[in-house]
């Protein structure tokens, strides 16, 4: 008899398989965990760059972990960096004497400038909305249809470092305690199986994973990156976006803050050696995070709850991973000191440079780049002559 060489054969014919072998995936996912481990390591590095630097990380155990610890590994032996290595925000920091500009690469002055129209003081905010309201006016003489602007000038905002709150001991906030209750909820979810069908697997994966998480965070190389700088500074600096942007902040020296030039490029700089001991911990740590997913993959019944665990923990990283934070969160506590704008630029920096000489002249270059106007050489010379007038005094 010759052979059916038939590639649609009828005894192999089944429509209902792949419903059957759906079903059965959504019933008890398997292998979706152990892949999703090595998914999302960026997130992890975030959340971690958030909430490190200060002992205990409330960073919970999710997705990405194992993607994370690889890479972190792989920093460690080639650039020892644990940080993200670009801030998210990119800006400037001006020494306020001299007028000298350095590029930041720091990621917590990134962040506090980023956040900074979250925790601006409601006297900045005022402020700015009388000069785009009056901007507004202005032009609504020459064009009775013009548009609302967006901005208008230039808003000097001036702090000075907290003479109360300690540098780099972050305050806990909501983000930091909500990060402890999921954790907690994590550990809660994952005994249930236990107690329902005495499955002790995911309670396992579950508590080694939260302990390589927390042992992680716990890395002393993470504060010697986020505050890599000498404080005690009496300089002001000035930290903004640049030419164009709508804010800058002025830190104002008291003798208690961080040097600001050596925080935006310390984090590049900083080298780790008074930890060689990372690379160590971290190749200890990766080694544990691959047993661990490959324990993960024998899991094969009560998947669901493994799931929910790693997606409560997704959902806490990404909040710590992007959240806006007032500064003293990021262990940078600043106090109030007042706040400087016109409608005009240059009325801003004319006006910041009669109360405090210097600084307006320090940023004259950043913002006006370029040959100043007849009319401004003659008010910024009386302005000088007016400041050495002063020192001379002295």
């Amino acid at each position: 008899m010759a052979p059916n060489l038939n590639p649609l054969r009828r005894d192999k014919f089944d429509p209902s398989m792949a419903s059957d072998e759906f079903r059965e995936q959504w019933i008890n996912p398997g292998d979706v965990f152990s892949i999703l481990l090595i998914l999302g390591g960026d997130v992890v590095q975030l959340a971690l760059a958030q909430l490190a630097g200060s002992g205990f990380a409330p960073v919970a155990f999710s997705f990405g972990w194992v993607a994370y610890s690889i890479s972190a590994l792989v920093a460690s032996l080639g650039s020892n960096k644990l940080m993200p290595r670009n801030p998210d925000c990119k800006c400037k920091v001006i020494n306020g004497k001299t007028g000298y500009i350095r590029e930041n690469s720091s990621w917590v002055l990134g962040r506090v400038l980023r956040d900074f129209r979250y925790w601006m003081h409601p006297e900045t905010q005022a402020l700015l909305q009388r000069n785009v309201d009056g901007l507004w006016a202005k032009m609504k003489k020459k064009n009775p249809n013009a548009k609302k602007p967006g901005k208008a000038g230039l808003i000097v905002t001036l702090y000075e470092p907290s003479l109360d709150v300690p540098l780099g001991k972050p305050k806990r906030d909501w983000l930091y305690w909500s990060g402890i209750m999921v954790i907690i909820i994590q550990l809660g979810v994952a005994v249930i199986p236990l107690g329902l069908f005495g499955d002790w697997g995911i309670l396992l994966v579950t508590v080694v994973g939260t302990i390589l998480a927390i042992a992680t965070g716990l890395l002393p190389q993470w504060e010697e990156e986020k505050w890599a700088c000498r404080t005690e500074t009496h300089t002001p600096y000035v930290l903004t976006e640049g030419n164009g942007s709508q804010h800058a902040i002025v830190v104002l020296g008291n003798g208690r803050g961080f040097n600001l030039e050596d925080l935006a490029t310390g984090q590049t700089n900083a080298t780790g050696d008074r930890n060689n001991t990372s690379w160590v911990v971290l190749s200890i740590l990766s080694a544990f995070w691959i047993l661990l997913l490959i324990t993960a993959t024998a899991i094969q019944e009560n998947t669901w709850y493994l799931l929910a665990i790693g997606g409560l923990g997704i959902v806490q990283n990404v909040t710590a991973a992007g959240w806006i934070r007032r500064p003293e969160a990021l262990g940078f506590p600043l106090e109030f000191v007042g706040v400087c704008g016109e409608t005009s630029v240059m009325g801003t920096l004319i006006e910041l440079e009669k109360q405090y000489p210097s600084l307006g002249r320090s940023m004259r270059d950043e913002f006006f780049p370029g040959k100043l106007k007849p009319e401004e050489l003659v008010v910024w010379d009386e302005l000088e002559r007016k400041a050495l007038e002063k020192l001379s005094n002295k």
